[in-house]
């Protein structure tokens, strides 16, 4: 085994996957054998966290170490909107660039590109590369929205000057004689449910409005081997030297269209189909890995976004096939949801010959890996960066079970809830209680909610007229850490 100086790090981030989605969290009609092959030599967290229910907020806690609520951008975001992640920000990949690392980021970005209006025809201003990325081959948003073309680096992949691509996310601009699933649904060969009923890309309509660029439209069939191969070439190719790799997969999200070597492959339809797929990946990954040789030198960490959803837009049968599966374990809410489902993930660390294997019930979160990270290769934070970030390595690494003790987490519109050791706080909050669409509890209500996760893991009884007093630490606690303090001592 050849050493090096600091680990190689791959995040694979799945996108909608959830808490019992996979086998090593209990799933048994879907079958991931290589995510529990990864598991089995790494540490499992029951409590692992995004920070959000949502994908952008979580990305971006993700990379800057810092909870979404400190930036009103970290919202769900247009494929044309402009990139969150200023450029004078640290982020967790140029920490890992200035102690040496090569870096990449491979899939999904959807955390905005360029600046105001994108020129898609031109070289793009604000991209990964302008926040610590070496080398970036990404959808700009998700695979549900326009443009759908791949961006590698500064420019679209296979753009030709004689078909630009123009894009707009307003109805009343949308491109006169371009068909859109609301117009021309005879054209569609997947039918959408809500909010996917514009532009019309491989016989999906998407939420957006697109002309142009027909050389550079992706396959959605191959889009996860086009990933795939990307992430492949940037470890073999810097096989000699440190790298950091985010890999951020755009599995189980919609529209799900997996290849022909996966369509079928589940009892589950589509949705089954792509973490089949996923999971597929994932072997890849870990074997090519093992076959440089590397696998004692490389970090791995899977998880997701945020919770499942099963009807997300579009007629896959997700539902009706779901059977006896529950993608959010035994936890409630899924996706969009204050509840434990929006944001308690799959969250799995390996690093064999460092890491023992087992099962860690300690509180852990994405925005920790910023500074955890930062530690194990030996770099000094400065004052203003990573400011939610805890350095909690020995429970990164599987050594204890002390994990977080306070944990800010949201739904979607940044409606915050605070875990604190086992008790779940919930604010009161106007809304709809179910998201009928996804039919997903969204967690509002008038009332507060608490729950002791130790006996109600599941959060079905409301014990906050029981807690008074744990109601006011909770509260009290919650509003200090909103008021701006800093998270990271």
């Amino acid at each position: 085994m050849r050493k090096k100086q600091s680990p190689n790090v791959v995040i694979i981030y799945a996108d909608d996957l959830g808490f019992g989605d996979v086998g090593c969290y209990g799933a048994s009609d879907i079958h991931t054998p290589n995510i529990d092959r990864l598991a089995s030599r790494a540490v499992s967290f029951n409590h692992g966290y995004a920070t959000a229910a949502t994908c952008t907020p979580s990305r971006y806690s993700l990379l800057t170490g810092s909870y979404p609520w400190r930036n009103p951008q970290a919202s769900i975001l247009a494929g044309d909107s402009s990139n969150i992640i200023p450029s004078d920000m640290p982020t967790i990949a140029r920490m890992f660039q200035k102690a040496g690392h090569r870096t990449a980021v491979v899939g999904k970005w959807h955390l905005g590109l360029g600046k105001d209006d994108i020129d898609w025809n031109r070289p793009i201003s604000s991209t990964p590369n302008d926040v610590g990325f070496d080398e970036s081959f990404i959808m700009a948003a998700t695979n549900d929205r326009v443009p759908c073309v791949y961006v590698e680096n500064r420019k679209v992949f296979g753009l030709t000057d004689d078909d630009p691509i123009e894009v707009t996310y307003d109805w009343e601009k949308a491109f006169p004689g371009e068909p859109t699933g609301r117009t021309n649904p005879e054209l569609l060969r997947l039918d959408y449910s809500h909010g996917h009923d514009a532009a019309i890309i491989n016989g999906v309509s998407r939420i957006g409005h697109m002309r142009g660029g027909k050389a550079a439209l992706w396959d959605d069939e191959s889009m996860a081997e086009t990933f795939l191969e990307r992430a492949l070439d940037f470890i073999n190719v810097n096989s000699k030297t440190p790298f950091f790799l985010y890999y951020a997969l755009h599995q189980p999200h919609v529209p799900r269209l997996p290849s022909k070597t996966f369509k079928g492959s589940t009892k589950l339809g589509a949705r089954g189909d792509v973490i089949a797929e996923l999971d597929w990946c994932v072997g890849q990954i870990t074997d090519n890995i093992e076959r440089l040789g590397l696998t004692e030198d490389t970090i791995i960490v899977f998880t997701s976004d945020n919770g499942p959803v099963l009807n997300d837009g579009y007629k896959d049968q997700a539902e009706e096939l779901n059977g006896q599966h529950n993608p959010a374990g035994n936890l409630r809410g899924g996706k969009y949801s204050m509840f434990d489902g929006g944001t308690r993930v799959p969250f799995i660390v390996s690093w064999p010959g460092r890491i023992n294997s087992g099962i860690s019930d300690a509180i852990i979160c994405q925005v920790d890996l910023y500074a955890c990270f930062a530690s194990i290769i030996n770099q000094v934070l400065n004052a203003e960066e990573a400011p939610d970030s805890l350095p909690i390595v020995s429970t990164f690494l599987g050594e204890n079970e002390i994990g977080r003790t306070d944990l800010v987490l949201e739904g979607t519109k940044a409606k915050t809830v605070l875990r604190r050791n086992n008790w779940v706080y919930i604010p009161p909050y106007e809304g709809r209680s179910i998201n009928e669409n996804t039919n997903i509890e969204l967690g509002n209500s008038l009332e507060a909610q608490l729950y002791d996760l130790r006996l109600d893991a599941g959060q079905q009884k409301n014990i906050v007229s029981e807690r008074p007093d744990i109601v006011k630490i909770m509260s009290s606690r919650l509003n200090e850490i909103l008021s701006g303090e800093r998270t990271r001592y």
